[in-house]
């Protein structure tokens, strides 16, 4: 007699696959710890095989566990395709999601593509603006749920992790070895002043090479390895590299990843988009981010 395997312990095994943990994936399911391991462990006795290698510090994924995790990830993906397409959808309407331009790869791609299954007759509306526009445009209600990159996090709002600022250029590019350095920047881009302070405190000259409200000239110039910026470690999208300089530029500092969502954010449209920016953000490589506490 054919065996089937349980959705709900295969949902909470790549939840925990994602976070790293049963207690942060027990938040997200909105479960209790004991339920998420009785539920890892039922899978487990099920399939006859270790999945989680609890003898570290962390929870790590066996080879049996990281096999099973590719299949898991499209069963569920066909279950919630198959639920959005044959069921009746309750919610529709439109929301606004705004987010730094520097911080869109790689979780909010995946974000969207979820949340298009999840409500598929909600429309999202993808505002990209630097962090002090964005945060302008929340207070007008412009904007139902934003993220934004701060030293800090304002009343009402929720840090999601805090990343290192990292020495991005063109892969395999060579200009970060020139003096004086040669930056791109846009005039309101939140990094910039930290940047610059740290530069001149180790006594390296600089020079704004690109100084541009348009981000794609930005992107284009660092890709052309004609300057250097900074991003956040951990969000480095396709056109850049971080630089292994070895010491030859200075550390630079951290920056939360805030999230704030408007007052009626109860609702499940609102609150699942939250969601799903909070489990993005938290899976991205642990050796990128230090989570917030």
């Amino acid at each position: 007699m054919a065996r089937t395997l349980d959705l709900s312990s295969l949902r909470s095994f790549v939840a925990v696959a994602d976070v790293g943990g049963v207690t942060r994936a027990s938040g997200f399911l909105n479960l209790t710890q004991s339920a998420v391991s009785m539920q890892i462990k039922r899978l487990e006795e099920g399939l006859g095989q270790q999945l989680l290698d609890r003898t570290g510090r962390g929870v790590a994924l066996t080879n049996a566990g990281e096999q099973l995790l590719g299949y898991a990830r499209r069963m569920l993906e066909l279950n919630d395709e198959v639920l959005a397409r044959m069921t009746d959808q309750a919610f529709e309407g439109a929301i606004t999601l705004g987010v730094p331009h520097d911080i869109v790869y790689p979780v909010i791609p995946r974000v969207l593509h979820r949340f298009a299954q999840d409500f598929p007759r909600v429309k999202v509306q993808l505002m990209s603006a630097n962090t002090r526009k964005l945060k302008e445009k929340f207070s007008r209600g412009e904007c139902d749920l934003i993220l934004t990159t701060e030293d800090g996090v304002s009343p009402g709002g929720e840090s999601l992790l805090t990343l290192p600022l990292v020495w991005v250029g063109a892969p395999g590019g060579t200009v970060w070895r020139t003096r004086p350095l040669k930056l791109a920047f846009c005039p309101n881009c939140i990094f910039r002043q930290g940047v610059l302070a740290a530069l001149d405190d180790a006594g390296i000259a600089w020079d704004m090479a690109v100084d541009s409200d348009q981000t794609g000239t930005v992107e284009v110039s660092v890709a052309a390895d004609l300057a250097v910026q900074v991003l956040l470690d951990g969000t480095i999208g396709p056109l850049f590299e971080k630089i292994q300089h070895g010491g030859a530029l200075p550390d630079l500092a951290q920056k939360q990843v805030n999230l704030y969502a408007a007052e009626g954010a109860k609702n499940p449209v609102l609150s699942g988009m939250a969601d799903l920016l909070r489990q993005g953000f938290h899976s991205l490589p642990r050796a990128a981010l230090t989570r917030a506490a």
